[in-house]
């Protein structure tokens, strides 16, 4: 979950990397840090917290050179202290990491008895102390990276800078994914083309097993068995790696404002008049099952679509979170097809998930907000959220988008398999190009949410209530606000109420109940009147006419557009990510960059 960059260039190289870190803290901030060549001398700066540390660190200690390397950490191995931050330097060697080395106790042992102690907590240390012994033996830094290589176990993307230098990194990459830039005399290394925008916009991935020897004068690969590897040099689109705020307070702010556009370039990539445009080797006609795999935020997507596959289309539907998936040994019948929903298509416990899935099912099929991805690359078939670069931690148009396309999936399931009929269909899609402008009409209730959320904000504990695909919405919404708010809050499924949670309730514990007027709603509101019955403060998220018959006597109501039900999640997404949003900004947290979260989780 950390973020690596490294630079060859023609000019001082230490603000480059700054700003290139700049663009990959979202992967990690609890520490951050640069290590150059200058003069053939191996030097480095490291500060603990977020970069404008390490920014105001070399205001007072600059680092001179045209070759370096730099990180932001998000701690795996050891606290965020000085001492474990990377580059990591042994000798003639600094190293920074991303993944885990999974041997790495065994290693630092070995190398102990071999004089070579660990200063730090960290599993990368040993990378670097690997390779200087190596170096000791009288290896040159490629034979004693590759050698080092050799004896990792774990996932890793590793960028080494050596002494004496200042022409030579060397990138490897098992598990955790790792970009080649390529420049005019210049080349760049980076966990992914977002770091490299500024530079380049002409880049190799490496893929797995891949360890390269980067000069100036281009790159040479090498795949896992140490055989020549040619990779294919693409062109990226600058503009959709563009990261600025737009004029809001932050990130999530402006993305959560952007979802009735993004949403409107799904539509018209994915309807085509009365069709849904996906690849025609997606059949669901004759399938036995779909299995959805996915982390967190895309998992409650996965079971909200759970809903609709199921309904829509009466094709069993099986969800699993991604770091249990692949442990249990699921059997998965060959007429099925997986699905995989990431935003980033780097999640590490969802790609392992796939590659468990591979050639166990008729397709692989991925969801993803990166085409380039590793998931992507990996699947038969990726379909792009479009959602555009989703900056802050606390996903929220990745979510809606993700949504969006599982339900155009969904539809087109049913369409193949003879439960939707034409009309039906073209109903249905008419109905979906209606959602940007609903999307916008809801987020004009928004001071109305901030004033609830100010409320929301003194609380100690909160629950969010749904029934059918409102219950996964209500995880969802209780995660978005344990993510930025750090107020404990839980969702359920409004049935289960009286198996347990009643048992919360009381005068300090407000009580979120998403409730369109469905065929759920009477259900809902009688569960509603339970927590009413015990003095718990019910905010009711309803529309026009389900806020005329439940909305009297509840402690705050927020009425949303009418909608047909199998639309609402998507729409009803919006309240409890604004609701999250104003809880945050009323406590005063990091609403971006939460603690201890990063936004791309590419370790298990």
């Amino acid at each position: 979950m950390c973020g690596i960059v490294g630079v060859l260039g023609s000019h001082e190289v230490a603000p480059i990397l700054v700003e290139a870190l700049k663009r990959l803290e979202y992967r990690g901030y609890d520490s951050a840090g640069i290590a150059t060549v200058n003069g053939g001398r191996l030097d480095r700066r490291r500060a603990v917290g977020k970069l404008v540390n390490l920014s105001d660190l070399l205001v007072h200690d600059p680092l001179a050179g045209k070759a370096g390397i730099g990180h932001t950490r998000w701690a795996t191995h050891g606290a965020a202290t000085v001492v474990n931050a990377h580059p990591h330097r042994s000798g003639p060697v600094a190293v920074v990491h991303n993944g885990i080395i999974e041997n790495f106790r065994d290693l630092r042992t070995e190398l102990a008895e071999k004089g070579l102690a660990a200063e730090t907590e960290t599993d990368t240390e040993t990378v670097a102390l690997l390779t200087r012994h190596h170096m000791d033996q009288g290896m040159s830094p490629r034979d004693a990276a590759r050698e080092t290589l050799r004896r990792l176990e774990g996932a890793f993307a590793l960028l080494f800078l050596f002494d004496g230098e200042e022409d030579l990194m060397i990138a490897a990459r098992k598990g955790s994914p790792l970009a080649i830039g390529h420049g005019e005399g210049e080349m760049f290394v980076g966990s992914d083309a977002i770091a490299l925008a500024p530079m380049t916009d002409r880049i190799t991935y490496l893929e797995e097993g891949d360890y390269a020897f980067v000069t100036r004068a281009g790159v040479e690969i090498f795949d896992a068995a140490d055989r020549r590897a040619n990779r294919d040099l693409q062109q990226i689109q600058l503009e959709a790696t563009r990261i600025e705020k737009a004029g809001y307070k932050h990130f999530m702010a402006k993305e959560i404002a952007e979802q009735p556009i993004v949403l409107a370039d799904a539509i018209k990539h994915y309807c085509r008049g009365r069709q849904i445009n996906v690849p025609d080797e997606l059949d669901f006609s004759t399938l036995d099952r779909l299995t959805l795999v996915a982390c967190g935020t895309a998992n409650y997507a996965c079971l909200t679509a759970k809903y609709w596959f199921e309904s829509l289309a009466g094709l069993p539907c099986e969800v699993d979170i991604a770091s249990e998936f692949r442990y249990r040994e699921p059997p998965m019948p060959e007429n099925s097809y997986a699905i995989f929903v990431s935003q980033s298509g780097e999640t590490a416990d969802t790609l392992a998930a796939l590659r468990y899935a591979k050639e166990k099912v008729a397709k692989i099929v991925s969801i993803v907000n990166v085409p380039t991805s590793s998931i992507a690359r990996e699947s038969d078939v990726a379909l792009p959220i479009l959602a555009g670069v989703e900056v802050g931690v606390a996903s929220t148009k990745a979510f809606t988008c993700q949504l969006s396309v599982l339900l155009l999936l969904a539809l087109k399931a049913g369409h193949d398999r003879g439960r939707i009929d034409d009309k039906t269909l073209a109903d249905h899609l008419k109905t979906f190009a209606t959602l940007p402008g609903l999307m916008n009409q809801t987020l004009s209730r928004e001071a109305s949410i901030a004033v609830m959320a100010a409320a929301v904000a003194e609380a100690q504990d909160v629950l969010f209530l749904g029934r059918g695909a409102m219950f996964p919405l209500a995880l969802e919404g209780a995660l978005k606000l344990k993510e930025i708010s750090y107020i404990h809050a839980e969702g359920y499924a409004s049935g289960e109420l009286k198996h347990g949670p009643i048992a919360l309730i009381d005068k300090n514990v407000p009580v979120v109940v998403l409730a369109p007027r469905d065929a759920l709603f009477d259900k809902t509101v009688s569960n509603m009147q339970e927590v009413m019955a015990r003095h718990g403060k019910v905010i009711l998220i309803t529309d026009p006419k389900g806020a005329e018959e439940a909305g009297l006597g509840t402690w705050k109501t927020l009425t949303l557009p009418e909608i047909p039900a199998i639309f609402a999640p998507i729409l009803y997404a919006l309240p409890a990510q604004l609701l999250a949003y104003h809880a945050a900004v009323a406590k005063g947290t990091d609403v971006d960059q939460p603690r201890n979260l990063a936004k791309s989780v590419t370790v298990e």
